[in-house]
């Protein structure tokens, strides 16, 4: 398995197994060579077992693991960032609960940069005194001098490895539990304000059955919102992202409508990307949020270089809007990594994602969905105007998103396809100047993503099926 955009994410047990983290988290700590890690998860079923495997790799090669339980993706990186230890979280963000993944920061709370991906990728693959793939049998094996027990070639039981290898007892680490951690996350976010509060908003917040049920609404109650209600606040391990949050933001809308809310804001599964609504039930995405930020930070002189960084998926209404505002755009692959990179590259304040991954690189490392949603709602009662208002800067061309099961390599079915680069060239000939194409391989799942933005619905809608048929066709 090898780190996508976003760390490592499969099917937890089938893809995901508790050998391969505790494989990673041996890699890992040889590869990034620290005496400390943190290690946290969200709240889905499989999530204390992978996070168990993991700090055992680390503990193994000698680390100390403070376990901090169920904690937001940026609170990890917080962590990390306060205390100059690398951290990881166990959690497949928002994808079902059936999945799970692994994201790794190295200290200072930075994802790890692709050259130190490729080097655990390495530690993985070769098997050096840790675990690597089973000839038939499903699992992993320790590599020949590792030492220990492990699953036998082919016969799914228990053999001898050979050589002895490993650590002494004596060198051995620790998993210990760390409380604390979400108050302390806590008080950092509520700190970001530096003072002010949100007295007086009326909020539904959404907190998809995922990591941030806990402290997000903690926060805004300690901020003075009116919390009207809140949403998927009922994990159970099975119903993560499961009908809620920001993948679906229709009981968020209904709620805030019927309480007569002013905002209502959704996170996703480990609570590292936000999504809002408007008071009418309109949908706020992250195009928008960047915008009103944006303009935010320009007006009081913190917006550094008049600069914004966002990937390829941002709509072109958000460009025109940026242009009008003499607001310059940079442009970077998806994912917030490299978005993140190229703020750092350039000493820009703000970037983020279409989906709701926004970074304010002057609080944060990462994107935090907690975090960017006080800075939203603080812009809202400081500017004394609706969030439909400040969010309508930006007028959204029609943007159609198809997805497109593979099986094997999305980037090689794109590569090898004459028809579809036909299609595509068709459809942006008819576009002209008026919209535009994406085509691309997921970074987080095995699919191709057609996208579409055209003057009208039927207009993206049509040209985003078309070349969705161009790809399907040439899997047959």
């Amino acid at each position: 398995m090898r780190f996508g955009t976003d760390g490592l994410r499969g099917v937890a047990g089938a893809e995901l197994t508790p050998e391969l983290a505790l494989a990673l988290g041996r890699a890992a700590a040889r590869v990034l060579g620290a005496d400390r890690w943190f290690v946290g998860r969200d709240p889905r079923r499989s999530g204390s077992l992978l996070a168990a495997a993991l700090s055992a790799g680390l503990a193994a090669e000698g680390a100390a693991v403070a376990d901090v339980g169920v904690l937001p993706t940026p609170g990890l990186a917080f962590l990390s960032q306060a205390e100059g230890a690398p951290a990881a979280v166990v959690s497949a963000s928002h994808n079902p609960y059936a999945d799970n993944g692994i994201k790794l920061f190295a200290a200072g709370g930075r994802k790890l940069a692709d050259e130190v991906e490729r080097r655990i990728e390495a530690e993985l693959a070769s098997g050096a005194g840790g675990l690597v793939p089973a000839s038939g049998a499903g699992g992993l094996v320790p590599a020949s001098g590792a030492g220990g027990l492990g699953f036998a070639s082919g016969a799914g039981g228990l053999g001898l490895a050979s050589g002895a290898g490993g650590l002494a007892g004596a060198d051995l680490g620790t998993v210990a539990t760390l409380d604390g951690a979400v108050e302390r996350y806590g008080d950092h976010l509520v700190a970001t304000l530096e003072g002010r509060d949100l007295a007086g908003l009326r909020v539904v917040l959404d907190t998809a059955n995922g990591a941030g049920v806990v402290v997000g609404p903690a926060v805004l109650r300690r901020l003075g919102c009116d919390v009207l209600a809140v949403l998927g606040a009922e994990p159970d391990g099975l119903n993560i992202n499961a009908g809620c949050g920001s993948t679906h933001l229709g009981p968020l809308a209904r709620a805030v409508v019927a309480t007569g809310a002013d905002v209502g804001i959704a996170l996703d599964g480990d609570a590292d990307r936000c999504l809002a609504v408007d008071h009418r039930g309109e949908i706020v995405d992250g195009d928008q949020m960047l915008a009103l930020l944006a303009l935010d930070l320009q007006q009081h002189g913190r917006l550094e270089r008049d600069t914004v960084v966002v990937t390829v998926m941002s709509n072109l209404g958000l460009h025109l809007a940026m242009a009008a505002a003499g607001v310059r755009l940079e442009t970077t692959a998806v994912g917030d990594r490299y978005v993140l990179d190229r703020m750092e590259e350039g000493g820009y304040t703000l970037g983020g994602e279409q989906s709701g991954h926004v970074i304010l690189r002057r609080l944060a490392t990462t994107g935090d969905g907690l975090l960017t949603a006080l800075q939203v709602l603080d812009v809202v009662l400081r500017s004394g105007r609706p969030l439909a208002e400040l969010a309508g800067v930006v007028q959204r061309l029609p943007q159609v998103l198809l997805n497109v099961p593979v099986v094997g390599s999305a980037r090689q079915v794109l590569a090898a396809s004459e028809a579809v680069t036909a299609a595509v060239a068709e459809v942006e000939a008819e576009l002209g100047g008026s919209g535009r194409v994406l085509l691309r391989p997921s970074g987080t799942e095995p699919l191709v993503r057609v996208m579409v933005e055209a003057p009208t619905d039927t207009a993206a809608a049509d040209a985003a099926r078309r070349i969705a048929d161009a790809v399907e066709a040439s899997l047959a």
